[in-house]
């Protein structure tokens, strides 16, 4: 597998890049609701799970991890892909391959050494890519084993709710729920994983919901972490306004 290699230097530079320059030229808006560092979790680490839905994900939490908390990150991301972009290292990234038993058990026990060492570590649990609305959630067993080697951590379930609703661009926001905390190590994978499972749909439902019910706008309570652009419709909008 491959290990994280955090560059103070590269990272302060990337967050920048990655605000002013993807995330800008890319989305519309981009917000987070509820608590990402709750403080009721004081120093123990944070396991944070998220719904995997798109390319985007990894750029999105790691954005809004830098803006909205302190402390180290940690993002496990699929190793081909890892490979391919060595320098997301830099910024906190490790390897999984999925492919490979040794290397499962070999990342999955790193996680629990970060967290241990009171990193927070982000992972999409799903394992794989899936539609946004993908039903059912199938979360991979790998997330009970790492709570079982670090019993102390807390989760902290994040969805990510995208889409192209009312403008040009698109438009996303991230959700995060309620802490969860359990003696982790007195219950089976399979208890943890099915409950975490529960959590995340649950939660990724409401979330969906709470953009039908708005009607594709923006609901209220989610704190924008871009400065808004004008997307295409808005700019016609503009012009036509001008003219008039």
């Amino acid at each position: 597998m491959l290990e994280a290699v955090k560059h103070k230097g590269f990272d302060k530079l990337f967050y920048q890049y990655n605000r002013l320059y993807l995330i800008q030229r890319h989305f519309r808006y981009v917000g987070v609701a509820g608590e990402l560092q709750p403080q009721s979790t004081g120093d123990r680490p944070i396991l944070y799970i998220m719904n995997h839905s798109s390319w985007w994900d990894g750029l999105l939490a790691y954005h809004a991890a830098r803006t909205m908390t302190s402390g180290e990150h940690f993002f496990m991301m699929e190793e081909e892909q890892l490979r391919k972009y060595a320098f997301f290292r830099k910024l906190g990234a490790y390897s999984i391959n999925r492919h490979n038993t040794g290397d499962i058990s070999a990342s999955l026990r790193y996680t629990a050494r970060l967290l241990h060492e009171r990193g927070n570590i982000w992972i999409c649990p799903e394992g794989e890519i899936q539609p946004l609305e993908h039903r059912p959630l199938n979360l991979q067993g790998g997330v009970g084993l790492v709570l079982r080697l670090c019993p102390e951590a807390v989760v902290v379930p994040v969805t990510l709710y995208h889409g192209l609703f009312r403008h040009s661009k698109p438009e996303a926001t991230l959700l995060a729920g309620n802490a969860i905390s359990h003696p982790w190590r007195a219950m089976d994978r399979n208890s943890i994983v099915k409950e975490l499972q529960t959590v995340l749909r649950e939660q990724l439902d409401h979330h969906r919901l709470m953009m039908v019910n708005n009607g594709g706008y923006i609901p209220g309570g989610f704190t924008p972490l871009m400065k808004q652009g004008r997307s295409i419709n808005e700019w016609f909008d503009a012009v036509r306004q001008w003219g008039e």
